[in-house]
C-alpha cells in the first residue's frame, strides 16, 4: 500500500469514529447544544424522563427560534437514535434510577466545538514558555546520562535560587502581560476540559468488559472459574497497559495526596484571585476552574461505580448460582434474552413481533402406558443354603459334556485333517468325521472360532464358497440325541498352497 493510500485508509478510520460522525451530520450544531445544555460541563447523569422532556423543549424553543434543520421524532425517539450512534448510554445510577450520560465520543466532540467556541490567541509568549519548560523539565527527568541530568538539575536549582535572592533583595516584580495571563488560562481550561472524557473512556471500557462476561455466563461455554480469571485479568490490564488506565491510576495517586490535593487547590485560588482574571475569565470558566478537583472526584467516582458493578455481577452469579437446576430451561432462557437483546439493537423503538402466549402443542406418537410401581423393586427373597449331600452327584465326564468347547482338541483334529492326504474341503466334513462326544453343538462354536482366528471367515479361499451357501452339521447332544444346524459354509484352504502356517 502506497504512503497516500494508508494515509487515506487512517483518515477513513477516523471519519468512522463516533465523534466525527456526530460533527459531520447535517444537525450536529443542534445535537451539540441539546447535549451541552442538557448535561453540562462535568457530564451529569440525567433521569431518562426527564432527558425525553428536556430535548422535545430544547427542540420546541430551537423551532420557534426559527431554526429549520432539526431532528424529527420525540424526545425519546431522539434519545433512543443518539444511542444507536454512540453518544449516549443509558444506565442505573446508585440508586437505581435509570439515567442517560453522554459517552466518550460525545464528550470529545463538545470539548473540541468548545475549544474553536472560545477565543484563542496566536503565538505568544506564554506558548513559547511553556514549551521550554516543558521541554526542560521533560529532558531533566528522563535524560539516561546520570551527569547531564544532576547538570540540569543544578542548572534549574541556580535559576530559581537566584530568582528568590532577587525578590528578597527588594528587586522590582515582573508583571505578566494580559496576553500571558488569558493564554495561559486558556490551555489550563482545555486540560481541565479534556477530563470528564477521558473518565468517561475508563468507565466504557469497565462497562464493556461487563457485557461480555454477561455474555460468557449466559453462553456457559466456558467454566465460571475461567470467566472470573479472564476478567482479573483484563482489569489489570486495563490500568497497567492502557493510556486511559494508567492516566486513572495517576489521578487516583493525586487525590491519594492530601498534600499535592490541597497545594492544587491553592494555585486555583491564587489564580482566581489574580487582578487581572476578573476581566479574563467567565462566570462559567471560574466555575468550571474552582471545580476541578470535584470533576476529578466525580470522574473517579463512576470509574469506581461501573468497576464494583462488575465485580457486582462477579458476585451475584457466584452466589446465586444452582448447579442442580434444570439445564434445558436456563439455556431456553437465556437465549430468548440474548435473541431479544439483538432484536432491539437492530429494530426501532416502535417496532413490534408477534409471539404466541403458549408454545404449540407438541405432536407425540407413543406414551407410555406402564410407570414406575415401587412393587417391582422389591427385591428376591434370600436363597437359602441347601443340604449338599442331597445334590445329585455328577463324574468328571458328565461335566465336561456340559462345558464349553475343547478348543485344544478341536485345534489338533483340525490340523490333522488339513495335514492328510485327503484333506476336508469345508469346515463341515471336518465335523463329520469326529466322534459324537467331539460333535457337540457347542463344538461348532469352537470351530468357528477357530476358523476365525486363523482369517477363514473373511472369504473363500480353498474349495470356493458362495455368498448364499450353507451348511448342515449334525451335532449330537450329551444324552444321545441328534440336532441339526444350518451354517453358511466355511470353506477350507487349499492344500496346494502355505497359509496361516498349516501344512499342505
Amino acid at each position: 500500500m502506497s504512503g497516500i493510500a494508508g494515509e487515506l485508509a487512517r483518515v477513513k478510520d477516523a471519519f468512522a469514529q463516533p465523534t466525527l460522525t456526530l460533527l459531520h451530520q447535517r444537525q450536529a450544531a443542534v445535537v451539540i447544544t441539546i447535549f451541552r445544555a442538557a448535561f453540562g460541563r462535568d457530564n451529569r447523569p440525567v433521569p431518562t424522563a426527564r432527558l425525553h422532556h428536556q430535548v422535545e423543549a430544547h427542540v420546541a424553543e430551537m423551532r420557534a427560534a426559527g431554526e429549520d434543520e432539526l431532528p424529527a421524532g420525540s424526545g425519546r425517539d431522539l434519545c433512543q437514535r443518539w444511542m444507536r450512534g454512540q453518544w449516549l448510554v443509558r444506565s442505573l445510577d446508585e440508586t437505581g434510577t435509570e439515567v442517560y450520560t453522554l459517552t466518550s465520543h460525545a464528550q470529545q466532540a463538545l470539548e473540541l466545538v468548545k475549544t474553536l467556541a472560545r477565543d484563542r490567541a496566536t503565538l505568544s509568549e506564554h506558548r513559547i514558555a511553556t514549551i521550554l519548560g516543558t521541554v526542560r523539565r521533560f529532558n531533566a527527568e528522563a535524560h539516561p546520562d546520570r551527569t547531564a541530568r544532576v547538570t540540569l538539575l543544578s542548572a534549574e536549582i541556580a535559576r530559581l535560587q537566584g530568582e528568590r535572592d532577587r525578590l528578597v533583595d527588594g528587586a522590582e516584580m515582573v508583571s505578566v502581560t494580559e496576553d500571558y495571563m488569558l493564554e495561559g488560562f486558556t490551555e489550563l481550561l482545555a486540560l481541565v476540559s479534556a477530563l470528564p472524557s477521558d473518565f468517561a473512556r475508563v468507565e466504557e471500557r469497565f462497562a464493556r468488559i461487563r457485557g461480555e462476561i454477561l455474555a460468557a455466563f449466559r453462553a456457559e461455554d466456558r467454566p465460571a472459574g475461567e470467566v472470573i480469571d479472564d476478567y482479573l485479568a483484563r482489569a489489570d490490564a486495563l490500568m497497567t497497559a492502557t493510556q486511559e488506565g494508567r492516566a486513572f491510576e495517576g489521578a487516583f495517586a493525586l487525590l491519594r495526596d492530601d498534600d499535592l490535593v490541597g497545594r492544587l487547590r491553592a494555585d486555583l485560588t491564587a489564580l482566581l484571585e489574580h487582578p487581572m482574571a476578573g476581566s479574563i475569565l467567565s462566570d462559567a470558566d471560574r466555575a468550571e476552574l474552582r471545580g476541578t478537583v470535584r470533576l476529578v472526584r466525580d470522574g473517579l467516582d463512576r470509574v469506581l461505580s461501573q468497576r464494583s458493578r462488575v465485580t457486582a455481577t462477579l458476585k451475584e452469579y457466584i452466589v446465586s448460582h444452582d448447579a442442580v437446576r434444570d439445564r434445558e430451561l436456563e439455556q431456553t432462557l437465556r437465549q430468548v434474552e440474548s435473541e431479544m437483546t439483538t432484536w432491539m439493537a437492530r429494530t426501532g423503538p416502535r417496532a413490534s413481533h408477534g409471539v404466541p402466549l403458549l408454545p404449540p402443542r407438541a405432536g407425540i406418537d407413543h406414551l407410555r402406558e406402564r410407570f414406575h410401581d415401587p412393587a417391582d423393586d422389591v427385591p428376591p427373597e434370600r436363597i437359602t443354603a441347601a443340604d449338599p449331600t442331597l445334590a445329585p452327584p455328577l463324574s468328571y465326564a458328565e461335566l465336561l459334556a456340559q462345558g464349553g468347547p475343547q478348543l485344544e482338541t478341536l485345534r489338533e483334529r483340525l490340523d490333522a485333517s488339513l495335514a492328510s492326504l485327503l484333506p476336508a474341503r469345508s469346515l463341515a466334513e471336518v465335523f463329520e468325521t469326529f466322534e459324537p462326544s467331539l460333535r457337540r453343538p457347542v463344538e461348532i462354536l469352537g470351530l468357528l472360532h477357530l476358523a476365525a482366528e486363523r482369517g477363514w471367515l473373511e472369504g473363500p479361499t480353498g474349495a470356493g464358497a458362495g455368498a448364499d451357501e450353507t451348511d448342515d452339521y449334525a451335532a449330537v447332544r450329551p444324552d444321545g440325541t441328534v440336532r441339526a444346524f444350518t451354517v453358511p459354509r466355511t470353506a477350507l484352504p487349499d492344500p496346494d498352497r502355505r497359509e496361516n502356517g498349516t501344512p499342505a
